[in-house]
């Protein structure tokens, strides 16, 4: 314990002089949040508070030093019952790490607007490349001793990743030492370089990320933002999503560094620093849109919190849906229709992928306030009943829609997050025109199809690569039909705990045997296959086994999976060529999510599935 706590303390005074010789301001209407209480809220696991206090009490820290400013004594760490979540929380020390509190940020600089130097005394770190107090290494080690205990509850791996190195490579992208790119978003630009957004604020460019054996140069193009979780690029501008507004951001003496910062939309309030707010690239029609998290992930303080709006290129700012949660992604599906990515918690059973429907209510009653402000909106709608089911309450509430893809909680990510359509013309092996996106817990990529059903869109999630370094936020597709991903590993609890990564899946040119596409019909499904498969093993009904399961529809947070069922599937019907087997099943459950299981299959040549599981949402059963 001794030597852990020492070289903590060494990787502690690192990470403060980075922060000094970046200037950091702290925004004074942020409250500080502990990290070790936001894991403990986040997860609720009972079993990390135990953790924490046996790590208080094995260091014996009772401190008696003074804060930075010479008075009061530093707080100490004290264990008490939080009245939201019923868990223990941890008082806050005077001065949190910026590592990993991200109530310091950057503030976006408009237009016309000169950055202020910090005032002195108000929100200005003390000291932190000069002194680390023993309260905030205490944290540190805390931090890690309970992502240690968080890291065995993030449930199991697939454990193909091994088999999926053989067809997606993943390859690293050097970043310099003196760079740290927690990545949010990315753009490509036309003359091939890479954009990048990040969390801490800044724009880079990035030439040679598309290389074989990638040696990228980086070059910081603007600073000062705030959260950069959307990028989109038109005609020699940027349109960076903040925080707490949409920035349009050129260099008008073509020196290669920004110098014209214009707010394009700010209608939007801000007040916390869990208020995120994922933009789009532009959708057919030229419009950017934005999703708003809810203030403190469960109330809306300020205006449109949990909203979805568009603006138009002039600026114009249109409210479209409302009940949104927490956000990690939006954009378009790979029919063109906007879509977001939804994280599990209070009104959401499991993360999901949901259509943004124009007028449309996507759960989350509590930014039912903001609807005088959102006329063309219509009336509010009703309030939901609470331990529901959704397929029910959608019944009576004419604007709620439904989870268009259901991402089942640990099997399939636990905080899905930005997503792409792979437009690479066969670059990217056999997945094209489908959704590709990341978990920013599990460190993981996934596909998703859509198809739109009787009014409603619904469809599938598959499994794709494990085993990625970092907490994946955002994902792009390059020229070269290369997929980059990047993140973050503070904030929350992940699995790959590495910081300022980059990595890109390479397509290797051999195909895997996958399940390509789950479609539904009137009787059952059609499954469709990257290859053909063994026409014996796919003609027997019992190679094929389902369940069924829905999740509580509630104010409470997360959902089980309830009203199991076991469809039985009665008849196949392989195809000519090998690609395709028509199930017919008895016991289909409308507004459930339909499992597959396929362990025993087979290709033609012998080689097993890559991955033997699925998940369809059948929010509507075909006509026949």
């Amino acid at each position: 314990m001794k030597k852990q706590f020492m070289n903590l303390a060494n990787r502690s005074s690192s990470r403060f002089s980075v922060l000094e010789r970046s200037r950091l301001k702290f925004d004074s209407r942020r409250r500080f949040q502990n990290p070790v209480a936001a894991e403990v809220t986040r997860l609720k696991f009972q079993e990390e508070r135990s953790l924490l206090t046996s790590a208080a009490t094995v260091l014996q820290w009772a401190p008696q030093t003074q804060n930075s400013n010479g008075n009061a004594p530093a707080s100490k760490v004290d264990f008490r019952a939080n009245p939201d979540t019923g868990l223990g929380d941890v008082a806050e020390s005077p001065y949190a790490l910026k590592e990993f509190d991200r109530s310091c940020q950057y503030r976006p600089q408009r237009a016309g607007r000169e950055a202020r130097p910090a005032t002195p005394g108000a929100g200005v770190l003390p000291n932190i490349g000069i002194r680390v107090e023993l309260q905030q290494i205490l944290t540190l080690v805390l931090l890690l001793l309970a992502s240690s205990a968080i890291a065995a509850e993030l449930g199991d791996t697939w454990g193909t990743a091994e088999r999926e190195a053989a067809y997606y490579r993943i390859v690293n992208l050097p970043i310099p030492e003196d760079t740290n790119i927690e990545a949010g978003s990315f753009a490509t630009l036309p003359d091939g370089r890479l954009a990048i957004g990040t969390r801490r604020g800044d724009l880079f460019l990035v030439s040679g990320a598309f290389e074989k054996h990638p040696r990228p140069t980086f070059k910081k193009f603007a600073s000062g933002l705030d959260e950069a979780l959307g990028l989109a690029y038109r005609d020699g501008a940027f349109y960076v999503t903040q925080q707490t507004e949409v920035t349009r951001i050129t260099d008008t003496d073509g020196d290669g560094r920004a110098d014209k910062f214009e707010t394009l939309s700010d209608v939007w309030g801000f007040n916390n620093y869990h208020e995120f707010a994922m933009g789009s690239k532009f959708d057919q029609e030229g419009n950017l849109w934005v999703a708003l998290c809810l203030s403190k992930s469960y109330t809306s303080d300020e205006k449109f919190r949990g909203w979805a709006l568009k603006i138009t290129p002039d600026g114009k700012t249109i409210p479209m849906c409302s009940g949104i949660r927490s956000p990690l992604g939006v954009g378009m599906n790979e029919h063109g229709v906007m879509f977001y990515a939804e994280s599990q918690g209070p009104w959401n059973g499991s993360c999901s992928l949901k259509h943004l429907k124009p007028g449309g209510f996507m759960g989350h009653p509590v930014s039912f306030n903001w609807y005088p402000y959102a006329t063309n909106m219509g009336p509010v709608p009703v309030m939901p009943n609470t331990r529901s089911r959704l397929e029910i309450e959608r019944q009576r509430v004419k604007e709620l829609v439904p989870y268009a893809v259901v991402f089942p909680f640990k099997k399939m990510g636990r905080s899905i997050s930005a997503f792409e359509v792979n437009r690479s013309r066969g670059k990217f092996g056999p997945f094209e025109n489908q959704i590709f996106i990341g978990d920013y817990t599990l460190s993981i990529v996934m596909r998703a199809t859509t198809e739109e059903v009787n009014g409603v869109w619904q469809g599938a999630c598959y499994p794709f690569r494990e085993g990625l370094a970092t907490g994946i936020l955002a994902v792009h597709f390059t020229p070269n039909g290369q997929l980059i991903a990047g993140g973050t590993n503070r904030g929350w609890p992940v699995r790959g705990m590495k910081n300022s990564v980059l990595q890109r899946l390479d397509w290797t040119g051999k195909v895997p045997f996958e399940m390509r596409e789950i479609s539904a019909r009137s009787d059952g499904f059609l499954v469709t296959f990257t290859r053909p498969v063994n026409k014996t093993l796919a003609s027997k009904p019992e190679a094929f086994e389902l369940q069924t399961y829905t999740h509580i529809y509630q104010q409470g947070y997360g959902s089980p999976e309830v009203d199991q069922t076991v469809p039985v599937v009665t008849a196949t019907e392989v195809a000519l060529d090998g690609l395709s087997v028509r199930l017919r099943i008895k016991g289909l459950v409308q507004g459930h999510v339909h499992e597959f299981h396929v362990p025993s299959m087979a290709a033609a040549d012998g080689e097993p599935l890559l991955h033997t599981r699925a998940y369809y949402t059948l929010n509507e059963i075909p006509n026949k």
